[in-house]
């Protein structure tokens, strides 16, 4: 089984090529760092990523870190494998394993044993490394329930909007409602095969604070548990959408404190002051709020 990983508000992407980046993204605040060793890396350039990458790793200090991430290229490249064996030495290191276009369960099940077999050879415990597949095709929002559910490595679902708006013709904007039905599958689909929340797409338009906002608060209204940033300046902003506000942080704590007097007393559902009515899903939901700002 996989070691528990906390949600991501924040995933920071950095290119696997750029070492000097890789240290500064595990300084930045964000929750997690994704180190990419696909689009942001050239062709020419993926020996060189995979070995910036390992030596990245291994410098880096034993406590204080964000929870780190790589992407490796697509299943069906012909380099995934390569990217896996190259991560053996530093895979103690690693909390999970991004697999782009993923469309089928086919392709996390490979995933899964590419990663098998490293871990096997590294001599660290076989099942350690999380799968986060990016589903970023109309054949993988279509298949994200399998998806989800494909093997126990599979940490949660992430939303990848640029290839799949280029697919269907569209302009991705900060609203997301060209992409409503899209993300509302991967949000359900985690849900169902009792994942996390799923992490969203990143926002492109790095000039635009008012558009990431938005982006950000829409996906949590949505559902999502957090969205990749691909620039330092927007943690802040996404951090701050996917984070309890202080009136649901003093409603979550109202119902605990009635509820819990009311279980005492064998009752299980009441009404507040406010004429709110609570019973079990309304108190879970108010004390997983609570377990996430304590």
């Amino acid at each position: 089984m996989t070691r528990p990983t906390p949600l991501l508000r924040t995933l920071l992407f950095v290119p696997g090529d750029r070492p000097d980046r890789i240290v500064k993204a595990v300084a930045s605040g964000a929750d997690g760092v994704a180190i990419d060793l696909e689009d942001a890396v050239a062709a020419a350039q993926k020996d060189a990523a995979r070995t910036s990458v390992r030596s990245a790793l291994h410098a880096l200090p034993d406590d204080g870190l964000p929870v780190l991430c790589v992407r490796i290229n697509a299943v069906d490249s012909g380099l995934a494998e390569d990217d896996v064996a190259a991560l053996e030495s530093v895979l103690a290191r690693i909390a999970l394993v991004i697999v782009p276009m993923s469309s089928d369960p086919d392709g996390i099940r490979c995933a899964a044993e590419l990663l098998g077999r490293a871990e096997r050879s590294a001599g660290v415990d076989v099942g350690r490394v999380g799968i986060v597949p990016l589903v970023e095709t109309a054949a993988g929002i279509l298949a994200a329930p399998a998806i989800a559910e494909s093997h126990e490595r599979v940490h949660t679902l992430a939303f990848g909007p640029a290839d799949l708006s280029r697919e269907l013709g569209i302009t991705p904007t900060a609203d997301g409602d060209e992409f409503l039905h899209a993300r509302s599958q991967l949000v359900l689909a985690a849900a169902a095969a009792h994942r996390p929340p799923p992490i969203d797409g990143p926002y492109l338009d790095l000039a635009d604070a008012d558009g990431l906002a938005r982006s950000a608060r829409r996906a949590r209204a949505l559902g999502f548990g957090g969205k990749q940033v691909i620039y330092p300046a927007q943690i802040a902003a996404v951090t701050d959408a996917f984070s309890a506000t202080q009136a649901e942080v003093d409603w979550a704590r109202a119902v605990d404190v009635a509820f819990t007097a009311a279980e005492a007393e064998g009752v299980s559902s009441i009404r507040l002051p406010d004429g709110t009515f609570v019973d079990y899903p309304i108190a879970r939901r108010a004390r997983a709020i609570l377990a996430g700002v304590r």
